[in-house]
């Protein structure tokens, strides 16, 4: 069900409700913008990007910390019908060239500290990328760039005169596939509209809230809260890198009400040094994406006063797929929940049947803010999208009560510190070294990184070696995708349709991973 309705006018309309009240507080600029301020600089950084000819349809990437400009260059651009690409920084130049080409970009906004990887894919001329535009958040400004706070000086405050709403693509955001390229998933402003609505109606969201951003706005589980703060009327307490330490002493410091992070921050933060100095009196409750969180962690928090709330999603949802809220987060420990408000969830056997309480299967969504579609995959699309349900490739149980626990993947994805790796992106690397005959790759549990990459590997040439196979993945890959160690075997287990059998391999190389 289509709402026409623009998101970057949520900003516009927050800003008139509550001109004053703080939306950002920005940590390591040391800057804080009331909603109007924000509101005002987001409508500069839309009419910065008109200047340069970008309008209504185009696609402008933003390769940014978390700060506040990535905020304006969101909610800004949004409100003419600009499209926004964000762009996960980790990625190598390689890889950045492939998504910016695929989506069509024709403008990037990156950070200073970017300029090399920016540059690199500059020199790749029309094979790395179509973009036009250069813009510089920070300094040193390149000088192919324009200069991010000069460009909005010049600009009018007024607010966009061409909007968009409904239908009309709001961002692409790119996962790995499991055919190793990656895809764009396209949300809408109808798709993100009706995630927010999901949201208010089933998490503990309340209008004081001081939100303390973690995850990079890159991913889904901080851009769909952050639009959502935004909405909500909430401040944004953004954290550029997450820290430890840092985060315990913003909670203190900012009143933190909650936040959202992955079981590897969550592990981490348990392992500063008398974390229990901190007053965290203001925090209502931490919630966890990403991957399941270990039972022993969830209770140390529930020790300590803190409520964790699981929330199961994923990117071609908006987010949202099932939350467990404050009323059962004890009761229930270690489910995600329950489907939110405006979302439905199935749990499938491989024809496509209703299972009853108790037996595993596929996790089916349906809602209306799925995704869009992949970006010019519609073969993709089509797969992933049958009869409006949503396959997610993940298997879970639901119990009498309809609480969903998260049991496997059956996509083989790892996800390492929070962050998605598809082993046949790997795969595709390792295979491409003139040594290797054959190549596997499955996580193995890490007590740093909740899971890492193993590299299983045929040799054609005897004499390769672990350190050959490390050197050859480096820069090829970002460093969360690059495995952990290498193990020589002589033949990886296929079934008869040739599909590696990763259940096998991993019964076989159980871990810990290498450290």
């Amino acid at each position: 069900m289509s709402i026409d309705f623009n998101i970057g006018d949520s900003l516009s309309t927050r800003a008139y409700l509550n001109p004053t009240k703080e939306a950002v507080y920005d940590v390591v600029a040391q800057r804080r913008l009331s909603f109007s301020e924000l509101n005002s600089r987001a409508n500069q950084a839309c009419s910065g990007l008109q200047s340069l000819g970008i309008n209504k349809g185009d696609r402008v990437a933003l390769l940014a910390y978390n700060g506040h400009e990535f905020v304006e260059s969101f909610f800004g651009p949004a409100k003419a019908g600009i499209v926004l690409m964000p762009l996960n920084w980790r990625l190598t130049p390689v890889e950045l060239a492939f998504i910016l080409k695929d989506g069509g970009a024709r403008a990037i906004v990156f950070h200073a500290d970017f300029a090399p990887v920016v540059e690199q894919i500059r020199a790749m001329g029309s094979q790395g990328s179509d973009i036009e535009q250069w813009i510089c958040i920070g300094e040193p400004t390149p000088e192919f760039a324009v200069d991010y706070e000069t460009l909005l000086a010049e600009q009018s405050d007024d607010e966009p005169l061409e909007g968009a709403g409904g239908d009309d693509n709001l961002f692409i955001m790119y996962t790995s596939g499991t055919t190793g390229n990656p895809k764009g998933v396209v949300h809408t402003h109808s798709t993100v509209f009706w995630a927010l609505l999901t949201l208010a109606n089933t998490a503990d969201v309340q209008f004081a809230d001081r939100y303390l951003v973690l995850l990079p706005l890159f991913h889904v589980g901080a851009l769909t809260p952050m639009i959502g703060s935004v909405y909500k009327g909430n401040t944004l307490v953004i954290q550029r890198n997450f820290d430890p330490t840092g985060t315990w002493a913003l909670i203190e410091e900012e009143r933190i009400s909650t936040t959202l992070a992955v079981p590897a921050m969550l592990g981490f933060m348990l392992q500063v040094p008398d974390f229990q100095r901190f007053d965290i009196s203001s925090l209502r409750y931490i919630t966890s994406g990403a991957a399941p969180l270990p039972v022993a962690i969830i209770n140390t928090y529930m020790d300590l006063g803190i409520e964790i709330h699981q929330v199961y999603g994923m990117t071609e949802t908006c987010g949202p797929a099932c939350l467990i809220g404050p009323d059962d987060a004890k009761r229930k420990i270690g489910s995600t929940g329950k489907s939110f408000f405006h979302t439905r969830v199935r749990i499938v056997d491989e024809a496509g049947n209703d299972l009853p309480a108790g037996q595993a299967g596929e996790v089916l969504v349906r809602a209306p803010h799925n995704m869009k579609e992949y970006w010019n995959r519609p073969d993709a699309t089509a797969e992933t999208i049958v009869d409006g349900w949503l396959h997610t490739g993940d298997v879970a149980v639901c119990d009498e009560e309809g609480f969903v626990t998260i049991a496997d993947r059956m996509k083989d994805m790892i996800i390492s510190g929070g962050e998605n790796v598809y082993p046949a992106e790997v795969e595709n690397v390792l295979l491409q070294h003139p040594g290797v005959a054959d190549a596997a790759v499955i996580g193995q549990d890490s007590a740093k990184w909740g899971e890492s990459p193993l590299a299983i590997i045929v040799r054609k040439d005897p004499a390769l070696t672990e350190a050959d196979i490390l050197a050859h993945c480096n820069n090829k890959l970002a460093r969360f995708k690059l495995p952990k160690g290498v193990v020589f075997i002589d033949v990886i287990p296929r079934n008869p349709s040739g599909k590696i059998l990763k259940r096998v391999l991993r019964d076989d190389y159980p871990g810990p991973a290498p450290e």
